[in-house]
């Protein structure tokens, strides 16, 4: 009965909103609370207009906006924490990231004033500026912006934090920082949260680093391409890459294995005259006839030996031979010989 008699004291005009309010929440499929608070109002008229064919902005008393969300669903009842100063209700078809991110692209700087706490680091960069010599020197100085005169023009000597996050900005300070065209604020509407889908998130967790997103998708796509290369995963992807490896493994089994087969008949041949001239090397010559004489004579004319003894010799083209030849796993091996003779 206490409801009944409260209701009936309620002006048309104000049942009439609260009703609206709740027909909305219930034809969109997002809705949200946006906070508008120092927002001007041609500023928040543009925005308005320039959103409206993605959210649609709706603006009235928060007492209003509590009774109408009171009596909407249980869920979306968790929207009322959120109602608090200046606030507006925003509907949309779009999905929540979308309009957070179109939320925050509308947004402009603005000059900070005097007494209002800064909401980051405000930093002046070192460099000239576009003021003539004079009195601004001593002004920007007593700002605590450290300015001199250097060939005509007034500088900034140093790059220097001049207000840190959470400090309250002085008029003075808040002066020369709008005289050198540093604006600290961004005006526009702060999306605080929506409920979509059954569900309620915060401003917060709509901010998504699109880089660093993007660049985890890189990385884990290289990762996954890595994993089945060495897997031995065959996709669109990697079968080429498979099957050279496949024939790669192949080859060095035959090599090393001494296997007489197309593709490998001239390494063999190749590594049997190296280790033939490498054997003659360390023979005496009684051991050689005359025509090995000559292509160790001929092999010495092009290429000149390195200094060091004959013992030295050996052991490099030992080195020299198990660099021509891999060696590979026996599991390496079965699937090398599969793609070669297979």
């Amino acid at each position: 009965m206490d409801d009944v008699h409260h209701s009936e004291h309620i002006p048309k005009w104000k049942k009439d909103e609260i009703e609206d309010i709740k027909a909305k929440i219930n034809e969109y499929p997002v809705v949200g609370l946006v906070g508008i608070h120092g927002l001007p109002s041609k500023q928040f008229q543009q925005m308005r207009s320039s959103l409206r064919d993605s959210v649609l902005i709706k603006v009235c008393k928060n007492t209003l906006m509590r009774r109408a969300i009171e009596e909407s669903s249980d869920e979306v009842k968790s929207l009322e924490k959120y109602i608090d100063k200046e606030t507006g209700l925003i509907f949309s078809q779009t999905n929540s990231f979308k309009i957070f991110k179109l939320l925050n692209s509308s947004k402009t700087p603005s000059p900070i004033k005097g007494g209002m706490i800064s909401p980051k680091d405000i930093i002046v960069e070192k460099g000239p500026t576009a003021f003539p010599p004079g009195p601004i020197v001593g002004e920007l100085q007593t700002a605590g912006i450290p300015a001199s005169i250097d060939g005509g023009k007034v500088v900034i000597r140093e790059t220097k934090v001049v207000a840190k996050e959470g400090e309250v900005v002085s008029q003075k300070l808040a002066s020369m920082l709008t005289r050198l065209e540093i604006y600290p604020l961004e005006l526009g509407l702060d999306l605080r949260a929506t409920f979509e889908d059954g569900i309620l998130l915060e401003g917060s967790e709509l901010e998504i680093d699109e880089a660093l997103y993007s660049q985890n998708f890189t990385a884990a796509a290289r990762q996954a391409f890595n994993l089945a290369v060495n897997a031995a995963y065959p996709t669109s992807a990697t079968i080429q890459i498979l099957l050279a490896k496949a024939v790669m493994e192949s080859r060095n089994l035959a090599v090393n294995g001494v296997i007489f087969t197309h593709g490998v008949m001239d390494t063999l041949l190749s590594k049997a005259q190296s280790e033939m001239m490498a054997l003659a090397s360390i023979l005496s010559d009684e051991a050689l006839d005359d025509d090995m004489k000559a292509k160790l004579g001929a092999q010495a004319a092009v290429t000149p030996p390195e200094s060091g003894s004959d013992e030295e010799t050996a052991p490099t083209e030992e080195k020299a031979e198990e660099e021509t030849a891999e060696e590979v796993t026996e599991e390496d091996a079965a699937g090398g010989l599969g793609a070669l003779f297979g």
